[in-house]
């Protein structure tokens, strides 16, 4: 069963055009994820799920229900985690969560049951007194993710949740979404972090300047790079390596160096690793590790557009 299905969504804002005919069919029990960089129209679309903008054309249906004809059936079954924290520090996370549950008419013992719900699936049942003024970012982010949750919507959107958070606060969100899903939410996954997305998405759609420029499951993605090998070299000391020397062998195409590894990209067709081993020994660079590394989503979204998914 689709759960949401988008048909030529469009939207314009002036000259400028956010969304461009996208369609997309995302399956009860999904976890899908729209990879993309910042300014690639990922929270238009989601502004446009919750009601919050109006498409200038397309069609979407949200549990088999036209999205403009039915607007009250699909917000009171949607959740949506935004990117920007919504929470009130002038309320105690409990007050904030019942605040939220409410508004969706949940009431009496079903609401305080599902307030608590929520906080402790979330592990902030022991704060449900205080108030998030003195919570970390992770934390706020969780009480964020509580009060979206708690009427126990069947589609959850999540809009980068995990933006500006420690890694620990992460992993736990990550955990989180897991969670729902196993438990029978269809969740909506939007981030620029391709690492997120391989870790807990199903289906992927990669997205920039508002058009989808694939889509499929990790492996089929990964598989569109074809073209390319990568080996990663772990050296002592990066600084003495001549960057500009080692992109000049024949069939290098990129290089990236994170930390004291160096990540190289060349061209398929192009045998020239014992050129690459060569430029080392010749210049007395010591190399600690030596590593052929398959193609990621980042390789994916570059051969695509010719840029990182982050620039």
């Amino acid at each position: 069963m689709n759960i949401v299905k988008i048909e030529g969504l469009t939207k314009k804002f002036g000259d400028i055009t956010a969304v461009d005919d996208i369609s997309l069919n995302i399956e009860e029990g999904e976890i899908y994820g729209l990879l993309g960089p910042n300014g690639a129209g990922k929270s238009t679309i989601i502004n446009i799920l919750c009601g919050l903008l109006a498409m200038d054309k397309g069609k979407i249906e949200i549990l088999g229900k036209d999205l403009e004809k039915s607007s009250t059936h699909a917000k009171q079954n949607i959740g949506v985690v935004p990117q920007e924290i919504a929470i009130y520090e002038d309320l105690t996370a409990y007050e904030n969560v019942n605040f939220f549950a409410s508004l969706y008419g949940v009431k009496g013992s079903e609401l305080k049951g599902k307030v608590e719900e929520a906080l402790e699936f979330v592990g902030l049942l022991d704060k449900k007194k205080q108030y998030p003024k003195g919570f970390s970012g992770g934390m706020k982010r969780r009480l964020n993710i509580a009060c979206s949750i708690a009427h126990r919507p069947k589609l959850i959107i999540m809009d980068e949740p995990t933006a500006g958070i420690d890694p620990q606060s992460r992993n736990h969100i990550l955990q989180s979404v897991k969670k729902l899903n196993s438990l029978g939410c269809t969740i909506i996954y939007t981030t620029h972090y391709m690492e997120e997305v391989e870790a807990i998405c199903g289906n992927i759609a990669i997205i920039d300047h508002g058009k989808v420029i694939a889509k499929g499951t990790v492996e089929e993605l990964k598989a569109l790079v074809t073209n390319v090998n990568y080996v990663e070299i772990t050296v002592e000391d990066v600084d003495v390596v001549n960057m500009e020397e080692l992109k000049a062998i024949v069939g290098v195409v990129q290089i990236e160096v994170v930390d004291e590894k160096i990540k190289i990209e060349s061209k398929k067709d192009v045998s020239n690793l014992d050129k690459i081993i060569l430029f080392f020994t010749s210049n007395n660079i010591s190399i600690k590790n030596i590593e052929s590394k398959d193609p990621d989503l980042e390789s994916v979204f570059l051969t695509l557009t010719g840029r990182k998914l982050r620039d």
